[in-house]
């Protein structure tokens, strides 16, 4: 999924960050939920069955590892491509845990 489709469709998707918790406090895109992709298997209970889901990390690679095993589960996902970087890119904000302003880290 391209950051304008996410954008667009943001208010009806479960989005899960999948960043270490310092590269999440740095900032993070509203809404989402912070799962650190190797607590994925633990916390599935909190991955929401009812509404797509689309996958984000920094660039989109290990988030879309994470996508790839929801999908096996049946679970209706995709992963932003290019991650939060192309999110910023798109001209879309971050915010930190503070609810300032967030970079990419």
């Amino acid at each position: 999924m391209e950051p304008e489709q996410l954008r667009d469709q943001l208010e009806d998707t479960q989005l899960i960050d999948v960043r270490e918790d310092d590269e999440w406090a740095q900032g993070h895109i509203d809404g989402a939920v912070h799962i650190p992709m190797d607590e994925i298997e633990d916390r599935m209970s909190e991955v929401s069955t009812e509404s797509p889901i689309v996958t984000v990390c920094r660039s989109g690679q290990r988030s879309g590892e994470v996508a790839d095993q929801l999908r096996e589960r049946g679970l209706d996902a995709e992963n932003l491509e290019g991650g939060v970087q192309a999110w910023v890119d798109a001209g879309h904000e971050l915010v930190d845990d503070d609810g300032a302003r967030g970079r990419v880290a």
